[in-house]
């Protein structure tokens, strides 16, 4: 072996020693640092939440999801950000917390996004755990809210991304689900969804 050889073997053998591994352990390890980023953001929001009863590691992962990876507020919130909180226009973000993920915003068309918050008994967008799941996962409207597209007897979500939303794992679904569900009920249509 030349020196040049031995060179770029040690070398490569360097590199390759400080890639962090794919592995489990980074696995666990990544999860972690999305659990605590979840409760980061909660805070810096201010995002009102009630853990008794719930799974933290989930919670924390859940609002990871929600907050950092998907932007469910960019769609659900109603408005999405506070005056003066737009970062759109520059300003420091603060999110509108009394429109946080409650639907209602005319943004596509006949489309409304649903109320996220949980129902009177708990339920985030007033489904259980399976229900919720099977929604994002067909993307069917189980609500059978209008227009029915695309057609009556089959009727889709059309602006929510549940055909992307669906690779999710069961532990990713459900950890949205458990942060949902530590969200205070609002109605803010008089529904009366929250007794």
């Amino acid at each position: 072996m030349t020196k040049i050889e031995l060179i770029v073997t040690v070398a490569g053998l360097a590199v390759a020693l400080t890639i962090p591994s794919t592995g489990a352990a980074q696995g666990a390890s990544d999860e972690h640092s999305k659990i605590q980023a979840g409760y980061a953001l909660i805070q810096q929001a201010g995002i009102p939440t009630n853990l008794k009863g719930k799974n933290p590691a989930l919670v924390g992962l859940g609002s990871f999801i929600v907050n950092a990876q998907a932007d469910c507020n960019g769609c659900h919130g109603n408005p999405t950000y506070a005056p003066g909180g737009d970062p759109h226009l520059g300003q420091p973000e603060v999110i509108d917390l009394n429109g946080y993920l409650i639907g209602g915003a005319p943004l596509f068309g006949p489309f409304l996004p649903r109320n996220l918050t949980p129902n009177g008994a708990g339920r985030p967008a007033g489904l259980t755990l399976e229900r919720f799941v099977e929604t994002i996962r067909t993307g069917k409207d189980l609500k059978f809210r209008d227009p029915h597209v695309p057609s009556d007897q089959n009727d889709l979500l059309q602006v929510m991304p549940w055909p992307v939303f669906r690779n999710m794992s069961d532990r990713e679904l459900g950890a949205i689900y458990e942060f949902l569900s530590t969200l205070p009920c609002k109605d803010p249509t008089a529904t009366g969804r929250c007794n």
